[in-house]
């Protein structure tokens, strides 16, 4: 007998000693302000201004608040979904109305949350270069469409934007196929009767929309296909957006025979992040720039050819400390100047 009390005894004692153990642990965690996890992933759905969105708050993130980072590359419905799923923790930009279902799913089911509206005055659409409507006197070039203005009008012009692997029908350049929009333009292009004279032509990637367009605005060609703005591509070439009916939210959800709705471009994080790393939301919840904000990196970008999307947002970072220092506190700002010097 008294050696089984001299065994609960030592029992409650090492139960009061571990409780004790977390108590302080708890106090020491007061306020919510460590992160608990070592690394946070981020989302790269494929184009540039997301990887130099990524590549600002990966610097910041490491070099400020100590916590490794690392990027999960797929199309938007791959990586919206690892966001869900907590695959990734960290979406730099989220094209909320190109993803409204799901996006309003996954924000009702908790799943994941907004912590900031990162851009809201983007545009998106059907581009053609501008000299197909006006000309380019300086390039010698005379309008070929002078009376183009919407995207129903490019059924008038099919010769014009013809398609090599189908002569008589034209080509209009859609997203790529795992972009959630490409849904939205092959609606667009039923619902204007572009089908019978157009081919919807659905690129590999951003980089081959990109090729396309540069190789005819070089050779001073027509060409008329899906891009957004802010973009190194809307800033490098003169592009006219072609018209469509103002936006109806209406008409847009049945037939998507409107303008694109206005786009909030939002960062957002999985669900368990504010608790895992709530330093690191508290800097996203300030996260915000602009269109002319992020096409000052892409234009680096696009003048320095060979320059990553790293090398992009750290030379942003160095023209725009006051605009990123505003987001962290002073010790976090120091830390992350000192690394890039």
């Amino acid at each position: 007998m008294k050696k089984l009390l001299m065994v609960l005894s030592a029992v409650a004692l090492a139960v009061l000693a571990a409780c004790g153990g977390s108590d302080s642990g708890n106090s020491e965690g007061d306020g919510n302000s460590e992160a608990s996890v070592d690394k946070l992933v981020l989302a790269d759905a494929g184009w540039n201004s997301i990887r130099v969105h990524n590549s600002i708050a990966q610097k910041i993130i490491e070099e400020g608040y100590g916590i490794d980072t690392e990027v999960t590359p797929g199309s938007t419905a791959a990586t919206v979904q690892g966001l869900r799923e907590g695959d990734i923790d960290v979406y730099m930009e989220l094209w909320t109305d190109n993803i409204k279902d799901v996006y309003e799913e996954a924000i009702e089911a908790g799943d994941f949350e907004k912590v900031s509206t990162n851009f809201d005055d983007n545009v998106q659409g059907i581009y053609v270069p501008t000299y197909v409507i006006e000309g380019d006197e300086e390039r010698g070039i005379e309008p070929m469409a002078p009376d183009l203005k919407t995207v129903e009008d490019l059924k008038n012009y099919p010769e014009l934007f013809e398609d090599e692997a189908e002569p008589g029908k034209g080509r209009l350049i859609n997203a790529p196929s795992g972009w959630a929009v490409e849904k939205a333009i092959t609606q667009k292009m039923e619902t204007y009767g572009l089908n019978d004279t157009f081919v919807n032509f659905k690129p590999g990637s951003d980089a081959a929309i990109v090729a396309s367009l540069a190789d005819a605005y070089e050779a001073g060609e027509a060409w008329a296909g899906y891009y957004w703005a802010p973009t190194a591509v809307t800033a490098k070439y003169d592009l006219t957006l072609l018209e469509e009916p103002e936006y109806d939210p209406e008409v847009y959800e049945e037939t998507k025979g409107t303008a694109f709705p206005p786009n909030d471009v939002v960062v957002g994080v999985h669900k368990d992040i504010p608790d895992a790393a709530p330093e690191v939301v508290d800097f996203l919840s300030n996260y915000e720039t602009s269109s002319a904000l992020t096409e000052q990196a892409l234009d680096y970008m696009n003048e320095n050819e060979d320059a990553s999307a790293e090398e992009a947002a750290e030379w942003w970072m160095n023209e725009n400390e006051d605009v990123w220092t505003s987001w962290v506190s002073e010790d976090v700002a120091e830390k992350v100047k000192s690394s890039m010097e």
